[in-house]
């Protein structure tokens, strides 16, 4: 099947066959005989082409896309700018490994990334292939950095599924089960999680978990303390107000170094460029990746640059860090959102998703929460009345919604969280449309 992806699709829910068709079955039959059965697949369409909110499979089947590969194709699937810079790259040279013989690609982005991360302090920048890989980088940045060995993450976190970063993540199953022992000298604290809280406010939440941090560890052993600013697979749990502040500001007068992992939420996903510029917080080392390269495997670490120059020559690197394709695709992303105000966008996708939701919880007392920030929403469904978490509802809501041509994510420490990253590039009929066939199967869902 020829289809032309990119923008040019039409922005449009199609559906030709059932969820999945005999085209995506027949593929999902080769996998299952030929991938490792580790690597999960949540929805087995089998894409063809993508972009702008939509993605086509193999049945020619036009699916509304509310999860952006787990917000990675932010600005949208195969974006022009993307896709021009990535063609010019790959007639020039596709790679010479950065530590051989390097290239202006890379201290380009370094650049751009010095220029927009929080602060106007001086800054490095490392680059890496993976969110997770950028997550251990930044432990052992923080490690050279201070001369100590433990690390402080937070309940419902996830960091990713490195050994060390195994270790960092909450959730057991499936990230951690069976594949210990895992990384010592790390440490949890608890988080501020609103919905769950009881009322306690940001800044008492922030002492409960000083508190466990000065029981548990002690700063004279703590080199760094790194969460997300909005968390993601732990549920899209947004800290009360004054929590990171609070955390930010032990951590100064502690020597610790305060890690901010903006894998998932950076790059306008939140409504602003970083999801640390809605407190102002200047963290002292940002990680990103995702949405930063449109799709290309490409990670950050970018901080103060005294931290950032403490581990000696050749401490830091990889064969593929920095790919000179990924970095094109990182300029030119950076420059999509600065040039469309791509953050507008996502704080305007938002304020639709929350009111629309808003109304939807106002109707189903199974929908106990509704947060997020920017294009960057999710629901906490529980069991009517109560705060319990019901998983089961979750998987049937999100089935039913695959079913009809919608891509939604589940996520949370309970299962129990819809999520939704659509893609900025969403046209807002499609937007619309989306909400509505949420909506109707929470209707029809009893």
């Amino acid at each position: 099947m020829t289809v032309v992806g990119g923008p040019t699709l039409p922005q449009e829910r199609r559906l030709i066959t059932p969820i999945p068709g005999p085209a995506s079955q027949a593929i999902h039959a080769r996998k299952l005989s030929a991938v490792a059965r580790g690597v999960g697949t949540m929805l087995p369409v089998y894409v063809v082409a993508a972009g702008g909110g939509v993605l086509v499979d193999a049945d020619g089947n036009s699916l509304i896309d509310f999860g952006s590969g787990i917000a990675v194709s932010t600005v949208g699937n195969s974006a022009p700018g993307v896709v021009s810079a990535v063609t010019d790259q790959v007639h020039a040279f596709t790679h010479t490994c950065f530590m051989i013989t390097p290239y202006d690609g890379y201290i380009a982005v370094a650049e751009m990334l010095n220029r927009i991360t929080p602060g106007a302090h001086e800054k490095r920048t490392a680059l890496f292939n993976s969110g997770a890989e950028a997550v251990e980088n930044a432990v052992k940045i923080a490690r050279a950095f201070t001369r100590k060995p433990a690390v402080v993450a937070f309940d419902h976190a996830y960091h990713g599924r490195t050994n060390l970063t195994m270790a960092m993540t909450a959730k057991s199953a499936p990230y951690k089960s069976g594949f210990g022992p895992l990384a010592p000298e790390i440490y949890r604290a608890p988080l501020s999680y609103p919905f769950r809280d009881g009322g306690l406010d940001g800044v008492s939440a922030a002492r409960r978990a000083i508190d466990v941090i000065d029981k548990q560890v002690g700063a004279d052993n703590l080199a760094a303390l790194v969460v997300e600013p909005i968390q993601g697979e732990g549920g899209f749990i947004v800290p009360a107000t004054g929590f990171l502040p609070t955390l930010l500001d032990w951590c100064r007068a502690n020597d610790v170094v305060f890690v901010a992992d903006e894998v998932q939420t950076g790059f306008a996903r939140t409504g602003t460029m970083f999801a640390c510029d809605h407190e102002g917080l200047v963290p002292d080392l940002i990680v990103t990746a995702k949405g930063i390269a449109g799709g290309l495997p490409l990670s950050a670490v970018t901080g103060r640059a005294a931290i950032m120059e403490a581990p000696q020559a050749g401490g830091l690197g990889g064969t593929y860090g920095g790919n000179p394709l990924a970095c094109a695709a990182a300029l030119a992303v950076v420059d999509t959102i600065e040039r469309d105000s791509l953050a507008d966008r996502a704080d305007a996708i938002g304020k639709t998703m929350f009111e629309q939701l808003s109304v939807l919880r106002a109707e189903d007392d199974r929908i106990g929460d509704v947060r997020g920030r920017g294009a960057m929403i999710a629901l906490e469904l529980v069991s009517p009345g109560t705060t319990d978490p019901d998983a089961n509802l979750t998987k049937r809501v999100a089935a039913a919604a695959h079913s009809r041509g919608l891509v939604v994510l589940t996520c949370g420490t309970y299962g129990n969280v819809l999520r939704f990253l659509p893609p900025l590039s969403m046209p807002d009929h499609l937007l619309h449309e989306g909400l509505e066939v949420l909506a109707e199967i929470f209707r029809e869902i009893r």
